[in-house]
């Protein structure tokens, strides 16, 4: 009895102690790395383990890149795996770069893609251009008329500028500037309806990919449609604002005179209070001269016959003029 656990003990123990090899040993790998003549060592495979590289992430592009004809190290695959990168996009842009007869070598590719751009889809677009179309550019030529243009550019990556270069938001707005200054800089609207390749040429000449990860080879004005009269929208909008300043110039002085007619009236009003004042005064100031000897019943009678003849002088000079149906005629 005490034999046959001892035995059954044993048994688990190699099993475990099996588990454990096949975990750091990955047999299965390792055969197939030898049947595809890939110099892979098993105790390669347990660096691997130790220093937490997954081993298929690594043996498998290997593999592969050796099919493909690549030279490509463990310890190359490896270290861009520790920094990071996805060794098997390297290998696949690796690949795809030496059948188009690009060359990329290994430290260039694992660069980029560690630089976060897609290194296959960029050697794949080496090969095959892509289309960008922008969108909707509005441009007022000098004339005033607004024209909305959409252009398709296409490009071509470039693998040397791939890491700093500038994506395709800076193709986007740099084509969108250029279509901007040269509609800008025509004289008519129609001008560039009937040469819109015109645009292409500017454009194309500004060198425009400069310090990008693309190569422009074309830029094709895609649809070009008249827009609104800016410029007479313009004027309108200045004449508006030059008829409001002017009302309210005209208002300001109207309420000045307003003010200056009020001002006037009240003085009027003020010097006419003056003289009532002043002509109540007169019978006082006669009154006291009898009380103090100062005027005479005779001087009285002079002053009141001078106040007569005044009276008479006015009411004749006032009737002096006689309105007839024919104008004033003067008598």
């Amino acid at each position: 009895m005490g034999a046959l656990l001892g035995s059954g003990f044993m048994i688990v123990i190699l099993i475990i102690a099996a588990a454990i090899f096949l975990h750091f040993v990955p047999l299965g790998l390792w055969v197939s790395a030898i049947a595809a003549n890939v110099n892979v060592g098993i105790f390669q495979l347990v660096g691997m383990r130790l220093r937490r590289v997954v081993p298929q992430k690594i043996v498998l592009p290997l593999i592969k890149a050796n099919k493909a004809g690549l030279t490509v190290s463990v310890n190359q695959l490896e270290a861009h795996y520790l920094a990071g990168g996805n060794v098997d996009r390297v290998v696949d842009a690796l690949i795809a770069a030496h059948r188009a007869e690009i060359p990329l070598p290994f430290e260039r590719s694992a660069a980029i893609d560690l630089a976060g751009r897609d290194v296959l889809e960029a050697v794949q677009m080496s090969v095959n251009p892509k289309v960008i179309e922008t969108p909707v550019v509005s441009a007022v030529a000098k004339n005033g008329i607004e024209l909305k243009i959409k252009a398709r550019v296409t490009v071509r990556a470039n693998i040397d500028r791939l890491v700093g270069g500038a994506g395709e938001p800076t193709i986007i707005a740099r084509v969108g500037e250029g279509i901007v200054t040269t509609v800008g800089s025509s004289e008519k609207h129609t001008d560039v309806l009937e040469s819109p390749d015109e645009i292409s040429k500017t454009v194309l000449g500004k060198g425009l990919d400069a310090g990008t990860a693309f190569e422009i080879l074309s830029i094709d004005i895609a649809d070009v449609d008249v827009g609104r009269n800016i410029g007479a929208e313009l004027m309108t909008d200045q004449a508006e604002a030059d008829k409001r300043i002017a009302q309210a110039k005209a208002e300001e002085r109207r309420a000045m005179a307003v003010a200056k007619e009020q001002e006037m009236k009240a003085y009027t009003q003020e010097m006419e209070a003056k003289v009532v004042e002043a002509q109540s005064e007169v019978p006082h100031a006669i009154a006291e001269a009898f009380r103090n000897g100062n005027l005479g019943v005779m001087d009285y009678y002079n002053l009141k016959n001078i106040q007569a003849d005044t009276e008479m002088r006015g009411a004749i000079s006032k009737a002096g003029t006689l309105d007839t149906p024919q104008g004033p005629l003067t008598k």
